[in-house]
């Protein structure tokens, strides 16, 4: 019971600074204004690490590709813990099976983070349009909810997208799971 509380802390931890680092990669993507509270609060939790890795690695093509890099570096040290403390000493323990959960683990959490994203936009765009925050919502959400708009038209003067968009996430998010539980059995969550 003590390690699986132990493992639930360190999924906490990993899993809230791997969605910092991703909310950090995806508002410097899109372009979205950090001068708000949200990205205050971002940079605040991630500067400390996101500073000194760039003198290392470099962003491409518009891409904060620190963040990016420490978000897969956070999810595999989380799963290499994890499979060191539960005593899977088979392949998988293997740096290539860390790497491949770490990968697996970070497109959870930014699927996670965009249907959070998609959800708040949509909310806020029926209750409050112009909150201080709308604009940053709909700045990050407006990329991932562009090609489905194309595609399906408004209905009624109701912009359905988000739905769509949310139904394809959960879909993506499920295929994930089932990869993951295949490839490694043993990995809880």
């Amino acid at each position: 019971m003590l390690a699986q509380l132990f493992y639930q802390i360190l999924d906490w931890l990993s899993s809230f600074f791997t969605l910092a680092l991703l909310s950090r990669f995806l508002m410097q993507w899109t372009r979205a204004s950090f001068r708000n509270p949200l990205g205050t609060f971002v940079v605040a939790v991630t500067d400390w690490a996101v500073r000194p890795a760039r003198r290392f690695i470099p962003g491409a093509f518009g891409l904060d590709l620190p963040s990016l890099l420490l978000a897969w570096l956070t999810q595999a040290i989380f799963h290499g813990l994890v499979l060191v403390l539960s005593g899977a000493d088979a392949m998988p323990a293997a740096i290539g099976g860390v790497a491949l959960l770490a990968m697996v683990g970070v497109a959870r959490v930014m699927i996670y983070l965009l249907m959070g994203v998609v959800i708040v936009s949509a909310l806020l765009s029926w209750v409050n349009p112009y909150a201080p925050l709308a604009p940053v919502f709909n700045d990050v959400a407006r990329p991932f909810l562009r090609p489905v708009q194309r595609v399906i038209p408004l209905i009624g003067g109701i912009d359905l997208s988000p739905m769509v968009l949310l139904l394809a996430l959960q879909i993506l998010l499920s295929v994930l799971a089932t990869l993951q539980r295949s490839l490694f059995p043993f990995v809880i969550g």
